[in-house]
């Protein structure tokens, strides 16, 4: 089967950074489901795995953690699909990536594609919208009581804030918390067409993630926020989302630090701090990796109703080794809105 790995981790400028392979196709076992793949998303996991060090690989590594395609075989404890549905997922990170035609993966984290998007819409959504869901939902124990209308005041709803809205997790994070939750958000954008974008997808005011955010909350008519969604730059933005969240509010996160966080600036207000990380119920193959696979599923029901809408932004084609090398060089640029999607081998 044709795929794109790596052998070395080298620069994005450098063509061998990612290369056009030949692999054998693999045989499921277990609950795998094998699935011809579509389409493609690419994520900013795909670049920090693939950032430059040392490491050689002895054999082709295959990335890539989101697609979309049809299911070709499934092992013999597989339950929920048959050869023929069409599925969309974000994989795991423990195995080979979703860059080659076909791929192995996990039915319990395997979601039915919504049956109104085509493939490259679809494969634009699965990592995003499990990191949101649990985000929200699980991190932030916010009620999903859908609301499909936004809230008509701030004081109607609890508010959040998201840092980092225009991004792919936050264009899917701003439509959750409005239209699933009703949450008021405040989302950051920098750039006029940013700031279009995270309106468009709903969020009631804007401020600019480089400027001082609790002061621009303060301008914008919140003295703080009940909830912090920071998807960019955890240690810049920490001590100003500590300064903005309610006293017993809640900050998540799903960007690593690189140096110690300042807990102790949530103390007086009893707030709370977690981490968001998706790949955790594959990794450590938890006794409920089968609520990824339900999220999805609900998901897909809630686009097919258009409640929410796919995030894709720019799709290229085919895939190959020269598209995902330009992907990957616009994420590393950190200018991107929404999702880039390569399409068709």
């Amino acid at each position: 089967m044709k795929a794109i790995a790596l052998t070395r981790y080298l620069p994005i400028e450098n063509p061998e950074s990612l290369l056009d392979v030949q692999l054998d196709k693999p045989a499921p076992q277990g609950r795998d489901l094998l699935v011809e793949i579509k389409a493609i998303g690419v994520n900013p996991v795909d670049v920090k795995v693939r950032a430059p060090k040392d490491t050689i690989e002895k054999a082709p590594r295959v990335l890539g953690w989101d697609a979309a395609g049809v299911v070709q075989a499934v092992g013999p404890e597989v339950s929920r699909f048959k050869v023929g549905d069409r599925v969309f997922y974000a994989g795991d990170i423990t195995r080979p990536g979703s860059n080659s035609e076909f791929q192995l993966v996990d039915e319990r984290i395997v979601g039915n594609m919504p049956q109104s998007l085509s493939f490259e819409q679809a494969a634009a959504l699965p990592l995003t919208t499990i990191t949101a869901w649990e985000a929200l939902f699980e991190r932030l124990r916010i009620s999903p009581t859908f609301a499909p209308t936004p809230p008509a005041t701030t004081a109607s709803a609890k508010s959040i804030l998201i840092i980092g809205g225009a991004g792919g997790v936050g264009s899917i994070a701003i439509q959750l918390a409005v239209k699933v939750a009703g949450l008021t958000v405040i989302a950051t954008a920098s750039r006029p067409e940013s700031e279009k974008w995270v309106r468009e997808l709903g969020a009631q005011h804007v401020i600019n993630h480089f400027g001082d955010l609790p002061a621009q909350l303060k301008q914008q008519g919140f003295d703080n926020v009940d909830y912090v969604l920071i998807l960019n730059d955890t240690d810049r933005h920490f001590p100003a989302a500590a300064a903005a969240v309610a006293p017993q509010g809640m900050i998540c996160t799903i960007v690593e630090n690189s140096g110690p966080l300042d807990v102790s600036l949530l103390k007086a207000k009893s707030a709370g701090f977690i981490w968001e990380f998706m790949f955790t119920r594959s990794m450590f193959q938890t006794a409920d990796m089968q609520q990824q696979g339900n999220l999805l599923d609900q998901v897909a029901r809630l686009i097919d109703k258009q409640v929410v809408v796919t995030t894709v932004n720019q799709v290229l084609s085919p895939i190959n080794a020269d598209n995902l090398r330009q992907a990957h060089a616009t994420l590393e640029g950190g200018r991107a809105i929404g999702k880039i999607v390569l399409k068709d081998f």
